[in-house]
């Protein structure tokens, strides 16, 4: 059976069942969290977005940084990042987004990015000094980032992969039926060739990445399709979760896809070859991240780079 639902009955749907109730937070490690990146002045992709894992994160004493500024320079219909004329990139923040991760002693930091079509290498230069700053500030740390497409610009991906992230995401967000209307001005098979360019760059020394949201009108066979144009392209590493309408102007929900269904989606995805799979309602691109490390041929080829280039 498909995911497609055919009620129109938006008053329905927009009721979101038990298994998708969040706790609020209740600790001081999420205050903590709150306090540090208000005082370096740093973004959360916890909050921009509207996560609804922020709090049990921040619990947690994890973030997810989000770089670039606060403004994007997209409008996709499924995201509550403001899209508005970003502002110039701060000089600072590569400095305070390694401070924050010190402070808060990550050992899997997330770094993310809003889109930054203004600038001709769409911040990849900017991303890459972050990464940097983070391996100078703390050498063990497994440094994840998700980016956007960057425009599909060789030059750009290779300057951002020069500075040798673990793992690389770059989300697909829907089928490719669906892509046209879910997403503004990216492309489904721009995405799938940004994630082997990232992949190629550094001749496979690096784990990929790609997260879909599910509920937005994608058949199963279309999801399956999309699961074996990620392993085509060299993807190991899917995130499956629901899609949630941030406000009555973002798409709306077409169906809320019950967790058993997310179950069986992550034991066929499993069967197709993905080495991690992160799938379920709440389950977000950086959810519980740390809960994948890469292979140690992977690390080690990494840090060996790192080591002629004199950055580690």
């Amino acid at each position: 059976m498909g995911c497609r639902h055919e009620n129109t009955d938006n008053s329905e749907i927009e009721r979101k069942p038990e298994w998708l109730k969040v706790r609020l937070p209740n600790s001081r490690e999420f205050w903590d969290v709150k306090q540090l990146m208000e005082g370096k002045k740093l973004f959360t992709v916890c909050e921009e977005a509207h996560c609804p894992n922020r709090y049990e994160c921040w619990n947690e004493g994890t973030a997810t940084f989000m770089i670039g500024g606060e403004r994007c320079t997209r409008a996709c219909g499924f995201c509550a990042v403001k899209t508005a004329k970003p502002l110039p990139l701060d000089p600072q923040e590569p400095q305070h987004v390694a401070d924050a991760v010190v402070q808060m002693k990550l050992r899997h930091a997330v770094i993310t990015m809003v889109t930054r079509d203004d600038l001709p290498d769409g911040a990849a230069a900017h991303f890459a000094e972050t990464i940097r700053a983070v391996r100078r500030a703390s050498p063990s740390t497994i440094i994840e980032v998700l980016v956007s497409d960057l425009n599909e610009k060789a030059s750009s991906i290779e300057t951002l992969m020069a500075a040798r992230p673990h793992i690389f995401g770059h989300n697909l967000e829907t089928v490719e039926r669906l892509s046209p209307f879910v997403r503004f001005r990216a492309q489904y098979r721009r995405s799938l060739c940004v994630l082997k360019m990232a992949l190629d760059s550094v001749q496979g020394k690096v784990a990929t990445k790609s997260g879909i949201m599910l509920g937005l009108g994608e058949t199963e066979d279309e999801l399956f399709q999309s699961m074996d144009d990620l392993l085509e392209h060299g993807v190991t590493v899917l995130t499956l979760g629901q899609y949630l309408r941030p406000t009555k102007n973002h798409l709306p929900v077409v169906k809320y896809i019950h967790p058993d269904d997310f179950a069986r989606y992550e034991e066929i995805a499993r069967t197709k070859g993905f080495k991690h799979v992160a799938s379920g309602p709440l389950v977000r691109s950086s959810y519980h991240a740390a809960n994948f490390r890469p292979e140690e041929d992977v690390l080690e080829a990494i840090n060996e780079d790192l080591r002629r280039a004199g950055e580690l």
